[in-house]
This record gives C-alpha cells, structure tokens and sequence, in this order.
C-alpha cells in the first residue's frame, strides 16, 4: 500500500497511542495476531464500505509501523459481505470455522443481527462498528458496539429541529428493516416529546426504485420537515423524488446520509440536508485534519461517510488493546478472553473518533453532531448538549 508524506502527521499525532498499544518491543512473532474484519465492498453500499476499509488499512499500518502488539503485527482478514444478511452469515462462519479468530469487526444493522447468534453460539467476540439500531444492546454477550445506537442521536436531532430550528410537524420515512424501524420509532417519540407532531410514518422496502407514492402522502401533509431513515444507497432517491414533485421541505437523516457521494448524486437538491454524525469534527479533534490531508493525497477527495471511516480506522487500535491485555495476563487469545479483556478495560483512547468506554448494557453513549449541507460540502451546525 502507498505511503504518503500525511501518514506521518497522523502517526506522530497518534504516536503516544501507539506506545501504549505497541508496549515493550518484543522479538518478532511466530504468527501476526489476526481478525476477522467483514464489510461491503461491492453492491449498494459499497462506497462506504470500500472507504472503511481503506481506513481499517491505514490503522493497522500505523500500529505495525510502531511496533504492533508487544512486536506482534496485527493482521485483519478482510471480507466482502455485501452488507447483507445471508452473506454476512456464509462470511462469519468462514471466521469462525476456517480463519479460527477471536474477535470480529463489521457493521450495519441487519448483518449484525444476523450474525450475532454465531458469534455467541461460538464465544467469538463480535465488534459492531457503525450499525445503529437499538436492538443491538440486546444481541447477546459477545455483541458490543464501539458505535453510540440511535437511542443517542435520534433522540437528539428532534429538539434541535423543534427547539433550534422551529420545527413542528414532521414527516417520517423509513426502510422496513432493523436499521429503519428501530432508529426512526426513535426519532418519533423524541419529536413527539419534544414538542413536535408526527404527520405521517411510513415505511418502504430496501432498494426500491419508485418512491412517487411516500412522495405524494409526503405532500398531502405538507410537514415543515421530512425525517429520511434509510439505508446509504436509497436516501438520494428519495430525495431527488421528492424534489421533482416540487417538495421543497427540509430534510433530515441520519449519519447514513453524511457522503460526499450523496452530495454529488444530488447535486443541488443536497443544499440544506442536516445529518448527524457521532464523531468529532477537526474543531475537537486536531488528529483529523492529517487524517483528510490521508485522504487527499491519496485519493483526491475526502472520505465517503467521514464519520464512520474515523470508527473505522479507531477500531484495531481497539483490538490490539484487546490483545494487549489477553498477552499482559498469560491467556490464549480466544473469544471468551477478548470478551474478559473488553469488560476489564472498558475504556479506550481513540484517536479519531475519541475515546469510547463499554457500558455494562451494551452501549457507549458519544456527543451528536449536527451537520448541514451548504454550498455543496457539510458545515456543522451544532453538537448535543
């Protein structure tokens, strides 16, 4: 993989980090300490996921450039998984039977859902890194998230819009899976709560290509915001088809919806989206802006959904403190101790999405951001109190 000259920013940014996590410079090991990292990287939600990657990547570049783990070098064996259930199931098997590893990364809510029995059936700690839906908490022992669930930004956003942006009556669109359903029943009792009304909650199938008709009922209740839960290959669609039947509303998402890809699909009809995002902006965190100068020089453009590629690339800095502790007290590095190491640390120093600490019900809780579309490029607005 090429280097730039701005890894090195970030690497000294970092490098304090990196100590910690690299410990004693030990001889070079028998075997690399090894992960299981599943992720898109075809299909729909390819963009993202072809991004997170390259982050995860770089991550695990700097960490084996400052030594690893007690001389270890970290090594994480990267899947396509489509971003959807059935393959998400054959992949995660593959882990678990073939690649034999501890712990695993992926995301999005469906395929974690549908592999979370697997991976507490096989006491294969399972890392959930962007994945939203609240019923996450409950997928068992071995399922964490590094990624605050919905129950924290959703229930954020609408006082923003009701009480900062006058907001009243909003419209509610939605995918009828895990990552829709959970996440916008959510939005609408906190809007509800905060003062507003929800005019219309409705639902529609993944990967439709047709939303004329959310579009229509969207206009015969005329909301002065229209809320967009969706998954990232739907939600420019929905959008240009509301504004091609002159439907001018606001509208809002989630951290889904924060890609400069969208802004490019869209084009104009971008102009004024909020989104919010679940990680620091170059305002809090210095380690960013090496971090996109990465991005850059090495791809000419910052990242698709920003946010999401910061867990991303915080997320072996995790694993190798995971690791770290097993080798720290004599155990093997299997599942059940990497799930005794996360509850033992509990907190972690992370360099670009900050530091997260595990709580016992499963969450970690992280301020929200507000970001808004403005003159093609996303301007944060705003950050929870």
């Amino acid at each position: 993989m090429r280097t730039s000259s701005s890894a090195l920013g970030l690497r000294t940014l970092v490098a304090a980090l990196a100590v910690v996590v690299a410990g004693s410079a030990a001889a070079a090991c028998d075997a690399p300490l090894k992960f299981g990292v599943a992720d898109p990287l075809t299909g729909p939600s390819a963009a993202f996921g072809i991004d997170q990657i390259q982050a995860l990547k770089w991550a695990v570049d700097d960490i084996n450039a400052a030594g690893g783990v007690n001389g270890c070098k970290l090594e994480p064996i990267i899947v396509d998984n489509q971003a959807k259930p059935d393959v998400a199931i054959t992949t995660t098997n593959r882990f678990v039977q073939i690649d034999k590893v501890p712990v695993m990364v992926t995301a999005f809510s469906n395929v974690v859902k549908a592999v979370a029995p697997i991976a507490n059936r096989e006491k294969v700690l399972l890392l959930s890194i962007g994945a939203n839906s609240p019923a996450l908490a409950q997928m068992g022992d071995y399922v964490y998230t590094t990624f605050p669930l919905a129950d924290v930004d959703m229930k954020a956003l609408p006082p923003f819009l009701v009480k900062k942006m006058g907001k009243k009556r909003a419209a509610v669109l939605y995918v009828n899976h895990e990552t829709g359903i959970d996440g916008s029943k959510v939005f609408r009792d906190a809007f509800t709560a905060a003062g507003g009304e929800v005019v219309l909650y409705d639902s529609y199938e993944e990967n439709r290509s047709d939303f004329t008709g959310l579009a229509l009922k969207v206009r015969s209740v005329n909301p002065d915001v229209i809320h967009v839960h969706s998954v990232v290959s739907d939600f420019p669609a929905i959008v240009s088809q509301l504004r091609q039947l002159g439907i001018t509303t606001q509208v809002t998402s989630y951290q889904t919806a924060f890609s400069n890809k969208m802004i490019q699909d869209l084009g104009g009809q971008s102009e004024g989206i909020i989104v919010t995002s679940m990680a620091p902006g170059v305002e809090d965190n210095p380690a960013l802006v090496p971090y996109l100068k990465r991005w850059q020089d090495e791809f000419k453009r910052p990242p698709n959904g920003l946010p999401y590629t910061q867990y991303w690339y915080d997320a072996p800095y995790v694993v190798a403190e995971l690791y770290r502790w097993v080798a720290a007290n004599r155990l093997p590095a299997t599942g059940e101790n990497m799930r005794k190491a996360l509850l033992a640390i509990k907190s972690f120093k992370q360099p670009l999405s900050g530091p997260v600490t595990f709580n016992e019900n499963h969450t970690v809780q992280k301020a929200t951001y507000f970001w808004q579309v403005k003159g093609g490029k996303f301007a944060m607005i705003g950050k929870s109190e």
